[in-house]
């Protein structure tokens, strides 16, 4: 019996694969490793381990005894099965902010409601009320006022990082 050593370029240690013959196609290397690994909707990238050479034909020879490096690559002509939901959303949330519909609530009026699950508003402003309402317990109350005002946009132009540090020397210093 022959072998090849492979290993994913992803792992430290090499593999062998017994195979009759004293040489192997790349097209049925392919095939064994990708049953013995349980691969699927993926294609197989195989170089030497020395010289790091591709062989891009299926039809070309690997001699027994060699060291093989295998890389995995997308399956050509598939498209992707994960979704982001985020991304997906974030498009919606962003039209209906543009559009100005009047039956939303605005950024000031989210930051003082209880239940934000359902509030008729856009995702984008549910989550800085919500990042607004889980951060509020950590300030003093001037520096919860900018920060109300820094979320809503009325503290333009200052960053609320450093309205947060002035805030926090000064309540120290009085």
């Amino acid at each position: 019996m022959s072998c090849v050593h492979y290993r994913f370029q992803s792992r430290l240690t090499y593999d062998s694969l017994q195979f009759d013959g004293l040489n192997i196609t790349v097209g049925e290397l392919k095939r064994q490793i990708m049953r013995r690994e349980r691969l699927k909707f993926c294609q197989l990238k195989i170089s030497k381990a020395q010289t790091d050479e591709e062989y891009t034909d299926d039809d070309a020879l690997i001699p027994k005894n060699t060291s093989v490096i295998i890389r995995r690559v997308p399956a050509a002509g598939l498209k992707s099965s994960n979704r982001r939901f985020v991304g997906h959303q974030a498009g919606l949330s962003a039209k209906s902010s543009q559009t100005g519909d009047s039956s939303l609530l605005s950024l000031e009026q989210l930051l003082k409601t209880e239940n934000l699950a359902e509030a008729k508003a856009s995702e984008e402003d549910k989550l800085k009320a919500v990042m607004y309402q889980s951060s509020l317990c950590y300030y003093s109350s001037r520096a919860a006022a900018l920060l109300r005002l820094s979320a809503s946009g009325g503290a333009q132009g200052f960053p609320a990082a450093s309205c947060w540090r002035w805030t926090t020397q000064t309540e120290r210093e009085s």
